[in-house]
Parts: C-alpha cells; structure tokens; sequence
C-alpha cells in the first residue's frame, strides 16, 4: 500500500504563485472582452455561415431559387436545397515557447505578452461559444490542448500559456504550422503568436496554413530589434543557438546596421504575408497590448461592411 506524500511548503507556494497569476489575467481579459472585443469578435469571426446539408423533394410554399435543377432533372420532379447554420467554430491559439520568449528589452518579457494576447483571444472565442486549442511550440510541439468550450478549460489554456517550460531551445513556425494543418481535418481559426524571428524557411507551410484555415499572425515586437540603446560595449547572447558576441552600441554603424536588419525582416514579414492573402497584428512589447487588436478588430469590421 503507498501512502500520498504531501506537497512541500514550496510546491504550495508555487500552486498559490500560479493561482494568482492566472486569476490576475482571468480579471483583466473578461474586462476587457466585455468591453470591447465581444462584440467585435462575433462580427468578426462568425463562424462558417450557411452551409448545405442535403436536398428534399419540393413542397408548395419553399422558396423557387433554392431548386436544385441539376437532382430535379434527373428525377423529373423538383427538389429544393436545404442548409444549415453552422455558428460554432474551432479556434487555436499557436504560441511561440521557444527560448528567445523568455526575453524582453522593456518591463514585460515575450512570453508574458503571448500570455496576455492569448487570454484575450481566448475568452473572446469563449463568450462566442466556440471551441479553444492551445498549441505550445519551440523546435517542436511543446504541448497540444484539444479545442474544447467552457471557463476551467480557457484557464487551464492561460496556466499553460503562463507556466509551461519546454524542451525545446529554437523556433520551427513550419513544424508548428505543418502539425496544426494536418491535426486540424475542418476549416479552423488559427491565431499564431510569435516574434517571427526563425532561421528556418517557414513560408510555404504559412502559406498552405492560410489556405486551409483563416490564419491571424500575431507578430511580438521587440523595440530593441531595431532601436539598440546607447550603452557602450555589450555582450549578446542569443538564447536560442547560445552564441555570445560583443556589440559596440554607441558605435552608429552597429546601430544603423540593427535598424537595417530589422527593417528588413519586418518587410519581408509584410510582403509574405500580403502574398498569402493574411491580416496580421504587431504587438510591440513597450506599448499596450489591447490597442493593435481593437485596430485589427475594427479593420476587419470595416472589410466585412464594405463586402471585402
């Protein structure tokens, strides 16, 4: 017979530690989602819309334009389409775990903002009564949360979010992509939330992603990738591959050369993304989290209104 060891006085602290912040988040998202992306979301993101089910035979009374003359001519009697309204959806929230997540130049690290982003993206998918997964990615697939509704499983998405530590030290956006287009067998929601910062070419699981489900990148911005601050000599040590090097940044050539690269990515970001057809949200990590997607949300909005 074995006896259940109790939790240690750290593991308790660590549990109440983990409460409180997911609460913290839980407060501030449903604050958030009532004022000002419930409605928005459900514009937005309705779901699939009216899909065909099947076709009957024609009673007086049903509607001439939904004959389906094709079946009418082969039975020599008019049936009429059916459909359905099909509101509920899938939404999956891809975050970025790699080690560079785990640093940030300003007072909020970018893993904290992926957690706050995807708390807000997830009870708004929530209170439209939709289905939420999570998938945790690094080099590999982290951690996979099967789509599912209600409030424990949105604050199980945000524990994880928060907590989780992977194995994993790089970045594979086309691991990620490849395994959630294959995992995922209906037309779903992806939200892919990520600096975008990967050695490795991603592009065309991107755009094969976009093709099959509607895909929204949610770019981390850090201010420090194109800005370096004036301090002197400065040893970088990139999380991800472990090579240290020392950067002058006071000298204005290193400066220039940072800003340069960094426009660079970012205009290739873009250019992809318009090739494939994606709207995509930039979150920078010195600035509020809410303002870019309420400015996404409204875009939207407006494309829907204007038939685009």
């Amino acid at each position: 017979m074995t006896r259940a060891v109790p939790p240690t006085a750290e593991a308790q602290d660590a549990a109440v530690d983990i409460l409180r912040g997911v609460r913290k988040i839980e407060i501030q998202s449903r604050r958030l989602v009532q004022e000002l992306f419930s409605g928005s979301y459900h514009t937005v993101f309705k779901g699939r819309g009216i899909e065909f089910s099947e076709v009957r035979e024609y009673v007086p009374g049903d509607d001439v334009r939904w004959i389906d003359w094709n079946v009418t001519a082969r039975m020599d009697r008019p049936f009429v389409k059916q459909f359905h309204e099909e509101r509920e959806r899938t939404v999956v929230v891809l975050v970025d775990r790699s080690s560079s997540t785990r640093f940030g130049s300003s007072q909020r690290s970018l893993e904290r903002v992926a957690a706050e982003t995807t708390a807000l993206l997830a009870f708004s998918a929530s209170v439209n009564q939709d289905k939420v997964g999570l998938m945790l990615f690094s080099d590999r697939m982290e951690k996979w949360v099967p789509p599912r509704k209600g409030r424990s499983h949105i604050l199980r998405i945000v524990r994880e979010v928060l907590y989780h530590r992977g194995q994993g030290t790089g970045t594979s956006l086309r691991e990620a992509l490849e395994r959630a287009t294959r995992m995922l067998r209906r037309r779903s929601l992806l939200f892919v939330v990520s600096d975008f910062l990967c050695d490795e070419p991603y592009e065309n699981a991107l755009l094969l992603a976009a093709r099959k489900h509607e895909l929204v990148p949610v770019v981390l911005i850090d201010p420090r990738q194109e800005d370096l601050p004036r301090i002197g000599l400065v040893e970088a040590y990139d999380l991800e591959s472990g090579r240290r090097r020392l950067i002058d940044t006071s000298d204005p050539r290193a400066r220039a050369a940072a800003a340069s690269k960094g426009r660079a990515m970012r205009a290739a970001r873009a250019a992809l993304f318009q090739r494939g057809g994606i709207d995509g949200v930039e979150i920078r990590l010195d600035s509020d989290t809410v303002a870019p997607l309420v400015a996404y949300f409204r875009r939207r909005e407006a494309w829907r209104a204007a038939g685009r």
